[in-house]
């Protein structure tokens, strides 16, 4: 049978990371690859009574269809978290989302025709890359230091590339880096936006899981022009199974994202929107994040020492002040894919640096999850990745003797 694909379609296939985590779904295997909170901190009883005031009170509103933008409630309950960082904004200025996946894909659809020009950290989210790619860009790197984004080869590639659509970022502890850019460039990068009529996408999945360090305002905080597009999420703070994301964003813009969702899937879950709401009513929420964050520390604290312990002296890491991620990078001449595979006999994985590069694959490199391990598996995982890099690097040093 001939099927007659659309040329997007065409260009869709199973990514290398969706197949690196099958396989890391065995119950044998040590896992640090997915981005996955810890699922003993859900609050699994607080949500059962969320659940019951909801179909008690208005069952048959809970499931019934919804309005697109979302329910006002819980809007009006993302306001409040938004302005505790330095947003001000309305309910007529946020939508709902089911996870902020789908403000990544709604984003492409909004912006992207095939061949324009994504700006965006290197290296940046897979998942956002494979959420672009569907509407066939291309993508221009820009390089990173422990502060983030460098705004100087930011404005370079914005002189090179005028038509650029918009420029993709994750200020607070980047996916896959943990890095998170300072104050002055979180400033800048609204300044060159201005000047240069860009677009920016905030992605802000991981704000909220600050442990260490000082807090610092979003980029949206010093947006003066409505040119920032802010995504977020209860995923990384509540459950991420409900799917609840938001996007905040002017109101034109807005306009156009309603629009496309509707299209797409006409509201967000109600039900998963008012247990939401109602356990915010009902709990402290910002109670329950500071348990996640103190249980992440201590998880970071745990996978940093065995770096020091167990990895060998030539590995670089990122040291994440929040967040889920760290960021190892080895000797140019590793392959991180290889090691992959060597780690898989061992019964643990990680996910190799490579997918997390639209353009320029850097193989050296792989990204460790401490959020979901607890703390006697973090030693055991690491332990093993430990010995594999350790006949790596002596192998490759016996290469290079010969």
């Amino acid at each position: 049978m001939e099927i007659k694909f659309s040329e997007r379609a065409k260009h869709v296939s199973n990514t290398a990371t969706r197949e690196i985590l099958k396989v890391t779904e065995k119950p044998e295997i040590i896992s640090f690859a997915g981005g996955l909170p810890a699922p003993e901190l859900f609050p699994v009883e607080e949500i059962k009574a969320a659940c019951e005031a909801v179909l008690n009170e208005s069952g048959e509103q809970a499931l019934q269809y919804s309005t697109t933008e979302g329910y006002l409630p819980l809007r009006q309950a993302i306001v409040d978290r938004l302005a505790a960082i330095g947003i001000d904004t309305t309910p007529d200025n946020l939508l709902v989302i089911t996870g902020s996946q789908q403000g990544l894909d709604l984003t492409g659809k909004l912006f992207l025709d095939e061949g324009d020009i994504v700006i965006c950290e290197s290296p940046t989210y897979l998942a956002a890359i494979n959420a672009f790619k569907t509407y066939n860009p291309k993508f221009v790197e820009v390089p990173m230091d422990d502060e983030g984004m460098i705004m100087d080869a930011l404005e370079q590639t914005l002189q090179a590339n005028p038509d650029a659509k918009f420029i993709y970022t994750i200020p607070d502890f980047q996916n896959p880096t943990g890095r998170t850019m300072n104050l002055e460039r979180r400033k800048k990068i609204v300044e060159l936006a201005n000047r240069y009529n860009i677009i920016i996408v905030e992605d802000n999945p991981y704000g909220a899981v600050r442990f260490a360090g000082e807090a610092l305002p979003p980029v949206k905080h010093f947006d003066t022009e409505g040119r920032v597009v802010y995504l977020s999420t209860f995923s990384k703070i509540f459950a991420p199974g409900l799917r609840l994301g938001w996007i905040c964003a002017d109101e034109t813009l807005l306009e156009k994202y309603v629009a496309f969702k509707q299209a797409t899937d006409l509201h967000t879950d109600s039900f998963a929107q008012r247990i939401t709401a109602k356990y915010i009513e009902l709990f402290d929420l910002e109670e329950h994040i500071q348990k996640i964050k103190a249980v992440y520390l201590s998880r970071r604290e745990k996978m940093m020492e065995c770096i020091d312990a167990f990895f060998p002296k030539q590995v670089n890491h990122s040291v994440p002040e929040g967040g889920l991620f760290i960021w190892i990078e080895l000797p140019d001449q590793i392959d991180t894919e290889e090691l992959f595979a060597e780690c898989l006999k061992n019964n643990v994985a990680f996910v190799p640096g490579k997918p997390f590069f639209p353009n320029s694959a850097k193989k050296n490199t792989f990204r460790l999850n401490y959020s979901n391990m607890p703390e006697e598996k973090i030693v055991e995982g690491m332990k093993r990745i430990g010995k594999v890099l350790d006949e790596a690097i002596a192998s490759q040093a016996e290469v290079s003797v010969h």
